[in-house]
């Protein structure tokens, strides 16, 4: 029994909709009785293989694109994370004991994201309604003949609907392209720090409709460095431009501010009159490479994360307070310091490195602190695609992850 009393096996078998279940690469893991029944597939024919080699597209129909639009379907909601329903696609079927005869079919698809505890996709839920009998129409005289005009009406404009839909998600891709090198113009590559090396990663989050407006800077100034990076809240253009001004204003304000806290008090104050700011995270640290001291200071932003020379990882977490705009104008931000140690690494980040969904954030930083004390000897370069690549989910990230690596 999977849980208290209920045997979900068997109430997935009994289930009366068509339902199978699909590994992210599109392998059948499971399939019920009706599923298997309705496709005239038997289990051994089915699970345990790719989708589309069980189900190909008739090549008898040059005009077929059900293959096509179901594996677009599903790849999305393996890149999201969330459900699709699919407009009503023909699908046609070999019949399985008369090789090359095709049979003319119709489907409404539905897929749903099955979600592991670190949220990624760890299945897909593929149920399918077949309305074939429906598109047919079968019968004589003029009320048959009615339905016969109704039912070619609804498939059309079902397909219409899918062609409506295909052209946003073509629109919202040009957006995310023109938003990742607008984002990408905005965010070069750190100049050199002296003795110091850095390194710098800034990777969008996955699907066409999640650009962010990430941001990471570093100023050099006369025995310093400050260095900080921002998250603001929201999608596309919109959020890439607050990003641009956000950081520009930031960068401005820690040249010739005292310290990180009254540079985030200039950019708190700057953002009020900007669009799309508001609730926006931020962190400033600048790094005294005389003294070996790090000061610095939050506005509602995950921790950065001091590794030291011998494994230990510090998370600058004692100067916090809320995000931009959320807070009395006139207050003093908080300021804290710490001491470093040559051969420290310093690490900033925004949270699409360490959230996850349906995860405690503690979670996240445990598993960036594993990484960083294991991987510190790998010089920046090296360290930032160890990084990405170890906390990285296996089906992407849903945000934006902005990442800074200075060997102290």
């Amino acid at each position: 029994m999977n849980g208290p009393g209920i045997d979900y096996e068997a109430v997935f078998q009994a289930l009366p909709g068509a339902v199978a279940l699909l590994t992210p690469g599109l392998v059948y893991a499971d399939a019920n009785e009706t599923f298997l029944s309705m496709s005239g597939r038997t289990r051994e024919q089915v699970v345990g293989r790719y989708l589309f080699d069980v189900f190909p597209d008739n090549p008898q129909d040059p005009t077929s694109s059900g293959m096509h639009n179901l594996r677009a379907s599903l790849e999305r909601v393996v890149a999201t994370g969330e459900r699709d329903s699919m407009a009503l696609q023909r699908y046609d079927v070999e019949f399985p004991d008369r090789p090359g005869v095709w049979q003319e079919r119709y489907w409404s698809p539905v897929n749903v994201p099955l979600l592991a505890p670190d949220g990624t996709v760890a299945l897909l839920l593929h149920r399918v309604e077949e309305v074939t009998e429906l598109m047919r129409a079968r019968g004589a005289g003029a009320g048959d003949d009615r339905a016969r005009v109704l039912e070619s009406e609804l498939y059309t404009r079902a397909k219409e609907l899918q062609e409506v839909n295909d052209r946003l998600r073509r629109a919202h891709a040009r957006e995310r392209e023109v938003a990742i090198h607008l984002q990408k113009a905005m965010l070069p590559p750190p100049r050199p720090l002296g003795h110091h090396p850095a390194a710098v990663r800034y990777r969008p989050a996955i699907g066409a409709l999640n650009v962010c407006g990430d941001w990471y800077d570093l100023v050099d100034l006369p025995g310093r460095t400050a260095v900080s990076v921002g998250d603001v809240v929201g999608h596309g253009l919109r959020a890439a431009g607050v990003m641009g001004l956000l950081r520009s204003a930031l960068s401005a304000a820690s040249r010739v501010a005292a310290g990180p806290a009254q540079a985030l008090e200039v950019l708190d104050l700057y953002s009020r009159d900007v669009d799309g700011a508001e609730s926006t995270s931020a962190v400033s640290v600048v790094i005294n490479w005389e003294s070996r001291v790090l000061t610095y200071s939050s506005a509602g932003h995950p921790p950065p994360a001091l590794c030291h020379p011998d494994g230990r990882v510090e998370f600058l977490d004692r100067a916090t307070d809320p995000p931009l705009g959320a807070r009395p104008e006139h207050e003093p931000r908080p300021q804290a310091e710490t001491s470093f140690t040559d051969g420290a690494v310093l690490a900033l980040y925004t949270d699409g490195l360490v959230e996850r969904r349906r995860e405690d954030i503690d979670t996240g930083l445990n598993r960036l602190a594993d990484a960083l004390a294991r991987n510190r000897a790998a010089a920046p370069e090296a360290l930032a695609d160890i990084l990405l690549t170890e906390l990285t989910p296996p089906a992407g990230n849903t945000d934006d992850t902005a990442l800074v690596l200075i060997h102290l």
